[in-house]
């Protein structure tokens, strides 16, 4: 199969699709690999790195988008990109289409084939592509949390580990799953009083196994969310309904209650955000105040960390991707289940139940076992 690399186009996002070790594991395979010049630079991967693979590089992305029968990315594809890509071809990258009607549209229109790490799932229901993602975004989210409390960045100017006689650092986080998981590990090594809300209560139970009582887990009730989020310094969003829309957990009304300079980091804005008040924005400018409460709701946050992230990520991406290329997309979703779950767009039809009703689309909705046939 020819696979095609581009540059990621989103605004500060450095991460890249295939690595040049990525890049000759699917070369050694017997599949041809082009990449966009530059493309690895973020993660210090040079052109050459990509040759030495066995991969060419080429200048144009639209070479790499023409001559390609799949494309491997990592963010959504921007408008421009989705015009570039074309009926019967396989596009495999994060999607988060539930918040994003316009570049549905596009991907509909394209007639693509279009495969979203985040709605795949392994043999126990979890997300194997997006977990690594997750793990980066939640001990990512503390570091920025921690950073915007400072006084000069807008905070309350709140230490969130304390000093010996003063206390530390309230951090509410709500979910308890991956992202959520590594945000409470990284504010309780920082010394913080962290609290994990969910609805799971054998999820609850292994968090108080792993953290043995160094976190303060709490059933999420909408009484539960007021109280804490209303003490807290730093609330971290990570609440995931897979492929749909976030929850709004947190109300504008909730906002007014909390202390002026406190911070919110909304993990799950890629989903739209569980803040009423959220609105995705980007590294080149981060964050807004509402109700006085600082947002961080960056919609690609691993971006930043893009070698550790790429590594990660293609750790997770690499066998899903060789059998699709080593199978073609028909064979490799028909073996695999939870490969399937993450077709989400196919010739024209939307695929994912969860998107289609987010999207208000449901006529557009056709079930992925049906694009088999």
């Amino acid at each position: 199969m020819r696979i095609g690399v581009p540059t990621e186009i989103k605004n500060h996002e450095y991460r890249v699709g295939l690595s040049p070790a990525a890049a000759r594991e699917l070369v050694h395979h017997g599949h041809a690999v082009t990449v966009q010049a530059g493309a690895g630079a973020g993660i210090g991967a040079a052109d050459a790195a990509y040759v030495q693979a066995g991969a060419t590089v080429v200048a144009d992305p639209a070479e790499v988008f023409a001559t390609a029968e799949m494309i491997v990315k990592v963010k959504e594809p921007q408008l421009p990109e989705c015009r570039m890509l074309r009926k019967g071809q396989i596009l495999f990258t994060y999607l988060h289409l539930a918040p994003d009607p316009e570049q549905a549209a596009a991907l509909i229109a394209s007639g693509c084939t279009a495969i979203a790490y985040e709605t795949v799932t392994a043999a126990d229901g979890s997300l194997p592509l997006l977990a690594p993602m997750s793990e980066v975004a939640g001990r990512m989210s503390i570091q920025a949390g921690a950073h915007y409390l400072e006084k000069a960045q807008g905070g309350r100017g709140v230490l969130l580990g304390g000093v010996p006689g003063v206390a530390p650092g309230k951090v509410v986080v709500l979910g308890g799953g991956v992202a959520g998981t590594n945000a409470a590990h990284v504010a309780a090594g920082f010394g913080a009083d962290v609290t994990v809300l969910d609805k799971s209560l054998p999820r609850l139970r292994f968090l108080d196994a792993v953290f043995g009582g160094r976190v303060k887990t709490v059933y999420s009730t909408v009484d539960a969310v007021e109280t804490l989020v209303a003490e807290a310094d730093l609330v971290i969003g990570s609440v995931l309904i897979p492929g749909a829309s976030a929850p709004k957990l947190v109300t504008r009304a909730l906002l007014k209650k909390m202390q002026p300079g406190s911070v919110i980091v909304d993990i799950a804005i890629d989903q739209g955000g569980c803040l009423e008040t959220s609105r995705a924005t980007t590294h080149a400018d981060p964050v807004f105040v509402e109700e006085g409460v600082i947002h961080y709701c960056v919609a690609n946050m691993p971006g930043a960390l893009a070698r550790t992230s790429t590594y990660a990520l293609n750790n997770a991406t690499l066998p899903y991707a060789l059998a699709l290329a080593d199978k073609g997309w028909r064979k490799a979703l028909a073996d695999d289940a939870g490969l399937r779950n993450g077709l989400n767009v196919h010739d024209g039809k939307l695929t994912f139940k969860a998107v289609a009703e987010a999207l208000k689309r449901e006529a557009d909705y056709r079930p992925a076992e049906a694009c088999l046939a």
